[in-house]
């Protein structure tokens, strides 16, 4: 029996939306809706009308192509809104057996051990290692025999007053909330394949107003993070450094953005206060401007996945998402800022009747929302609707010639990351990141730069 199933991304610069339909889970798109965000700054809903606005002009678009209606919604939840609690917990096994009871009981106990508060609401429980007898951690327990049963589980939460605040805000776009989750983990879902979990992967979202890292280690989500750095703070400094409005930074941003080419080319630019008069700018101080944010931010990213604890356990390396991947080159200046990890680009899993536009790595979090809803979660987890989930195995699609061929490649990539890593550990580094906003350091460089081409 099919269902239907309207997926929502509420980010920083877009409202995106999917109706889809999943038979025997196996989802296939029926229509999308995309409006420009306003009242959500860093993924965050700072004015609830406005809000609820753009969201219901997406919903509307996605209904009038879809040409079904769905009032139910499966939403994605900003890592802003989120905290997360690691904890551990051991049972004693009932029948010396590790069944799916067992490992429920085991869940839920170290669910108890976490003393979530009464204002929290519980978004996610992923379980990521198991240890049986307290032998080696393996990530599925399954079938296993032993007397003890241990578990190392990420507790994921929503304050109240922020649930509330999204809440409302669906409410009045004429939506109800039927389930939610974190985006980082909607995007893992879109983007791993199996090699990745296998070997443990980051995916690193970097997003219109900030940043998320989300962890997969042992048989789930091990870390979640974000960072209030994304690709508008590139515009801010572009439209300060040129002394030109912010849209056309923006424009400047999205035109000329190259980490790796450098131009002596100079554009005409309106001024800040007079967009009749013009400035004429060096396409070298754009690179200069663009190249000193976006390392700055890999490298604040880089440090939140040295002291997340499971950074070492990355064989697979960083997977790159998000609105900025757009920009030529972030691949090649991610490749040394997180030297020796393997680096990608997102390639977010296709769906039947998927639509061209929203083909994208920066829709993965729309396309990880529906896979969700379709029963592509985890092996084992505790969902927002507090039930406990079993993954099914899933009989994958036989694989192309050229496709094993890729997977092959990427294999033998990791590996030889994976060998670098083994023998140079990274350090935990304990001291505090740098503020992620346009701090003195900064500023200071740009000023300096700014002067040396004046």
């Amino acid at each position: 029996m099919s269902r239907t199933v309207l997926a929502i991304d509420m980010g920083s610069t877009k409202v995106s939306v999917a109706i889809a339909e999943i038979e025997e889970e196996i989802p296939k798109v029926l229509g999308y809706g995309i409006f420009r965000s306003q009242g959500i700054k860093k993924g965050l809903i700072s004015n609830i009308e406005l809000a609820s606005k753009s969201i219901k002009h997406a919903v509307n678009e996605a209904k009038r192509v879809a040409n079904v209606t769905s009032d139910g919604a499966i939403i994605s939840v900003a890592n802003g809104y989120t905290k997360s609690i690691n904890v551990s917990a051991t049972i004693t096994l009932s029948h010396k057996e590790v069944t799916i009871k067992e490992i429920e009981r085991v869940v839920k106990t170290a669910l108890n051990d976490a003393n979530v508060a009464d204002e929290d609401q519980i978004l996610h429980v992923l379980p990521h290692h198991f240890r049986v007898d307290m032998n080696e951690k393996v990530s599925d327990p399954l079938g296993a025999s032993g007397h003890t049963l241990n578990v190392d589980v990420l507790v994921i939460l929503i304050p109240q007053k922020n649930f509330e605040i999204l809440q409302k805000a669906l409410f009045d776009a004429e939506v109800e909330i039927e389930a939610m989750v974190l985006n980082g983990y909607a995007s893992m879902i879109a983007t791993l394949s199996e090699s990745d979990k296998k070997l443990g992967c980051a995916i690193v979202d970097i997003g219109g107003q900030g940043s998320s890292i989300a962890i997969y280690s042992g048989n789930s989500l091990a870390y979640s993070g974000v960072l209030g750095v994304g690709s508008n703070h590139i515009t801010n400094d572009l439209s300060m450094a040129l002394h030109t409005p912010l849209q056309t930074a923006d424009w400047v941003k999205c035109q000329h953005g190259n980490l790796i080419e450098v131009s002596s080319e100079n554009i005409n630019l309106p001024r800040i206060g007079d967009e009749e008069g013009q400035n004429q700018v060096s396409l070298e101080i754009v690179h200069s401007v663009i190249y000193a944010r976006v390392e700055e931010t890999l490298s604040l990213l880089g440090e939140m996945i040295k002291q997340s604890g499971v950074g070492h356990s990355l064989k697979a390396g960083i997977i790159l998402t998000g609105g900025m991947c757009k920009l030529k080159g972030l691949r090649d200046l991610a490749e040394v800022v997180f030297d020796p990890m393997y680096v990608n680009i997102a390639t977010p899993k296709t769906l039947k009747g998927q639509f061209e536009e929203i083909n994208d790595f920066s829709f993965a979090t729309l396309i990880g929302l529906i896979l969700y809803r379709a029963g592509a979660y985890t092996q084992y987890e505790i969902d927002s609707s507090h039930t406990f989930l079993y993954k099914k195995p899933i009989v994958q699609e036989k694989k192309s010639e050229s496709e094993k061929s890729q997977e092959d490649k990427k294999n033998s990539e990791a590996c030889s990351s994976q060998l670098i890593q083994e023998k140079e550990k990274p350090k935990i580094i304990l001291e505090g990141l740098p503020d992620p906003d346009l701090g003195s350091s900064l500023i200071h460089r740009l000023n300096n730069l700014i002067k040396s081409f004046f």
